[in-house]
């Protein structure tokens, strides 16, 4: 089988609260790849395609994105003179403990969040370009509070997008409720079986009309949509990470035919399993 997603060990070293790499004469021959760091990626002067998580699309510059860890990520392009600044973190700066702030929250959705890579808008882009490449001439403690402040400001901007499926990076809806984690559970569980509503709602004790508006109020979508989402990311992982043929996945998250998994899986990821199967493939290593 060949190697599809690598793991890239990153230049941090346990005395860096950060590192940060320029390169003025980028070329996009890194393959898709994953690590435990955060990062935070500006891609200027070029255009292409740009692939986090189950997410394959367009970008045009300036693209600022930021992908939590082990997300698989990877961008890919022709440009000549692009320049690519890449920052990135631990896992564990912030801390939990400072994460946990009230004053914090923003940063800590942000983080959150992530996992499915996060894309800000032209508008933050562009005003905090010059910030970002400061930063990369910048030493000493100053760095570390300019780098705080960069993060606060990007969690507090406005129009930003997740790209991937929250099933795509196993980010479930991130809730507190209990009830919604056992109908996550519930639903990985037994997403190859056909799954009607009213066994769901008889699994957190709710009559169906109630269960529906409880989770569309937890979850920002109706059930079906959550549902559908969910099965599509599952078999988007599957077109990547397995050599199963299409229907086989198809029945494998839980679609009644291939037609079905065919119109869902274009609605969502605007190409059809075997195209996103093929663009995948232009760009990863063999």
């Amino acid at each position: 089988m060949h190697q599809r997603i690598i793991r890239e060990i990153a230049p941090l070293s346990t005395d860096d609260f950060f590192v940060i790499m320029n390169h003025p004469n980028a070329k996009f021959d890194f393959p898709v790849h994953f690590h435990p760091e955060y990062e935070l990626n500006l891609v200027l002067n070029a255009k292409g395609k740009r692939i986090i998580g189950d997410s394959i699309q367009e970008f045009s510059s300036p693209d600022l994105v930021l992908i939590g860890p082990d997300t698989p990520h990877a961008w890919t392009s022709d440009a000549t003179e692009a320049q690519v600044i890449t920052l990135q973190f631990h896992p564990t700066f912030p801390s939990e403990q400072f994460l946990s702030r009230k004053l914090s929250l923003p940063v800590r959705e942000l983080l959150e969040q992530s996992k499915m890579g996060v894309k800000f808008s032209e508008q933050t882009t562009n005003e905090v370009t010059e910030r970002i490449l400061n930063l990369s001439h910048q030493q000493g403690f100053d760095s570390v509070l300019e780098m705080l402040s960069l993060l606060y400001d990007l969690a507090i901007s406005r129009n930003k997008t997740t790209l991937s499926s929250a099933s795509y990076v196993k980010q479930f809806n991130t809730t507190k409720s209990r009830r919604i984690k056992q109908v996550n559970q519930y639903l990985t569980k037994n997403i190859h079986n056909p799954i009607k509503i009213g066994d769901v709602a008889k699994l957190v004790n709710m009559s169906p009309s109630a269960f529906s508006h409880f989770f569309k109020k937890r979850t920002q979508r109706s059930f079906t949509e959550y549902l559908t989402e969910m099965r599509i990311g599952i078999a988007a992982r599957l077109l990547i990470d397995s050599e199963k043929n299409i229907s086989e996945i198809c029945y494998d998250c839980g679609f009644s035919n291939v037609s079905n998994f065919n119109r869902a899986f274009k609605s969502q990821k605007g190409c059809t399993p075997s195209e996103f199967r093929a663009q995948q493939k232009l760009v990863t290593i063999h």
